[in-house]
């Protein structure tokens, strides 16, 4: 199983009537950046090169997904180099729409090689520059 990532995220605090304030707090990604996953529903995969702890993308792409598969904002979202049958392109995922890939095939996305050098027991490897 992934080793999880650990990712921070914002959350407002009332300290009285009308104080607040914000506090980082940690939640656990289920997935690493470099693992590869599959969406649940959709016929797609990708490699992990990001995570935001909750929903960063705009309200006009959320409300664009059905509200019958509209997944919650409140969970980590994954920044994917994707591929399906025809096309390599960029995906923004919830964690609750992802399973992990276990083909053990690359991932054949041209953008790879600029932030992974290579794969190792069936998850990508962070190049030195991309590390943190």
């Amino acid at each position: 199983m992934a080793q999880a990532t650990l990712v921070g995220y914002a959350t407002t605090m009332r300290l009285g009537k009308s104080e607040e304030v914000q506090v980082m707090q940690a939640r656990k990604a289920k997935f690493p950046i470099g693992q590869i996953v599959r969406h649940r529903r959709y016929p797609f995969r990708g490699v992990i090169f990001d995570v935001d702890p909750t929903f960063s993308n705009s309200e006009e792409w959320w409300l664009s997904i059905p509200e019958e598969v509209r997944p919650r904002k409140d969970q980590p979202y994954y920044h994917l180099f994707a591929e399906n049958a025809e096309t390599t392109y960029i995906a923004y995922v919830s964690e609750q729409n992802l399973l992990e890939d276990e083909s053990g095939d690359p991932v054949r996305h041209p953008e790879v090689t600029t932030v992974f050098d290579g794969m190792e027991d069936g998850r990508y490897r962070l190049r030195s520059e991309h590390a943190h």
